[in-house]
């Protein structure tokens, strides 16, 4: 029964981990500004598309 229990506690710290990294991410996502989001999005477009868009 014992190594239910490591395992039980495994599961948990890998849980924890997860819920860390995650947290830490949507930190990271919420630093920018509306403007270097757009400046973000817009070089993404243009990577996609092989540089033809056109802008709005």
């Amino acid at each position: 029964m014992r190594w239910w229990k490591m395992l039980g506690l495994a599961g948990i710290m890998g849980v924890a981990a997860t819920g860390v990294v995650i947290a830490r991410a949507e930190r990271r996502r919420r630093a920018y500004t509306p403007e270097e989001i757009r400046t973000r999005l817009r070089e993404r477009v243009e990577e996609g598309t092989g540089g033809s868009a056109r802008g709005a």
